[in-house]
């Protein structure tokens, strides 16, 4: 401590506090002024301090009615101090006269007129009221709620609106599978550990792979992900698992179509409870592998990632901010997947932005194509962690696709949304305001 005092141990509930707060009043011998502006100044002596012969106290309202009460006149002992009265101001005046003062307030105060003070209650029903249970009839405010009050409004804070944060899980808090009681930390955990798997920048180590060729081989995937019927996690995962291994491993034009399916296989027999086989595989590429170089792919897949496959992609996001973008239906929810599968064919996007981001970009621009009012909610800020002003770049280039994706070459995602069965978002016009042209 600041003054070479010992740190006073911690003793246990009803085990010597008395000794502590002793040996705490002693070290000054008199206590310390407490706040003047709450009311709460010590005037009698301090714990501790040698015994006063003679103690003069000024006299109040309440001592002065008990004296008239009992027929005797009040006299003020400390001839230097104010007499003391609520709601007039203290004057030095002679001591007639405040007997005079106090002698009205006493029967204006039997009268009921003085506010706080009952016809009914006298002088000594009033006395045996504690000290503290009177402060608080008299005011309506307790020593708590004023100094909240005043740090409220030291920050600043008194003014502001409460957030309106909607709770997303309480229509699941009788759902066992939904896991409410963990979903929170999942997620913490998942925005700690998405950068620990997101593929690095591998196009300078790939001599014979380049932007356009990922995106002929991810809009292949998403057509291989379609006829195979597979669930959403699957294609994700497919393309987690493809980038990863371009991160580690430099692969020949050749067999960069062995890769994929080699990266769906697995992603299969981890998200899917019906996996495709391998002769599947081997069909949708026209027979141009043999069975043992898809198995033996996936073994080096496999050591290469560490069988590290548990990782949060861009879905595990999407359905969460989706809950979260309140109140949601199935034109949102399709046009959110189909901004994030348009973001996950460009390598810029995928290598630029972490998972969450890409997720959360794809709510905003679809909001903002779907023009939901207001396009970034509290719940939304408050579950995905991100502000507007954070995702509108991401969401830009989201947009700027959607633009393009009529005219581009490579339509597996469009086809795929402008599906009836996909509410035909991809149909829809893209957002104005978000635009910075198309790529």
């Amino acid at each position: 401590m600041a003054n070479g005092d010992a740190v006073p141990k911690i003793l246990p509930k009803g085990g010597g506090g008395g000794e502590v707060k002793k040996k705490n009043g002693q070290a000054n011998g008199r206590t310390r002024r407490a706040l003047g502006d709450i009311g709460n100044i010590v005037t009698g002596p301090a714990v501790g301090a040698k015994p006063q012969t003679k103690v003069s106290h000024p006299i109040t309202r309440r001592s002065a009615a008990q004296l008239i009460a009992k027929g005797q006149e009040p006299v003020q002992k400390n001839k230097t101090k104010p007499l003391v009265t609520k709601g007039v101001a203290a004057r030095k005046v002679g001591v007639p006269a405040k007997a005079e003062a106090i002698k009205k307030d006493y029967v204006k105060a039997k009268a009921g007129t003085i506010s706080g003070i009952c016809p009914e209650e006298d002088v000594k029903t009033i006395e045996k009221i504690p000290l503290k249970e009177r402060k608080v009839r008299k005011s309506g405010k307790t020593l708590t709620s004023i100094l909240t009050a005043r740090s409220k409004a030291a920050c600043g804070l008194s003014n502001k609106p409460r957030s309106q944060i909607v709770d997303i899980d309480a229509a699941d808090i009788d759902n066992h599978l939904a896991g409410v009681e963990y979903v929170e930390d999942i997620y913490k955990f998942y925005k700690l550990t998405e950068d620990e798997n997101r593929p690095c920048d591998y196009m300078d180590s790939q001599p014979e792979i380049n932007d356009r060729v990922r995106a002929i081989l991810v809009d292949w995937l998403i057509e291989a992900h379609k006829r195979f019927e597979l669930r959403p996690e699957s294609l994700y995962l497919t393309v987690n698992i493809m980038d990863r291994f371009l991160s580690e491993e430099p692969v020949p034009r050749r067999e960069l179509q062995l890769l994929c399916i080699s990266s769906m296989l697995i992603a299969s027999k981890y998200e899917e409870i019906w996996a495709p086989e391998v002769n599947d595989f081997l069909t949708i590429t026209d027979n141009a592998y043999v069975r043992d170089q898809i198995l033996l792919m996936e073994k080096v897949i496999l050591g290469k990632l560490e069988w590290y496959l548990t990782v949060p992609t861009p879905y595990v996001f999407l359905v969460r901010y989706i809950k979260a973008a309140v109140p949601s239906d199935q034109e949102m929810e399709n046009m959110t997947f189909f901004l994030a599968e348009l973001g996950l064919m460009n390598y810029t996007t995928v290598i630029s932005y972490c998972p969450s981001k890409i997720a959360a970009s794809a709510v905003y621009a679809a909001r903002s194509t779907l023009n939901r009012s207001p396009r970034w909610t509290d719940t939304l800020k408050h579950h995905t962690g991100y502000t507007e002003d954070q995702l509108r770049e991401c969401a830009k280039q989201l947009v700027s696709f959607h633009f393009g994706a009529a005219e581009n070459k490579l339509k597996a995602v469009y086809r795929k949304f402008s599906s009836p069965d996909r509410c035909a978002v991809a149909l829809l016009p893209p957002a104005r305001d978000v635009h910075i042209g198309s790529s």
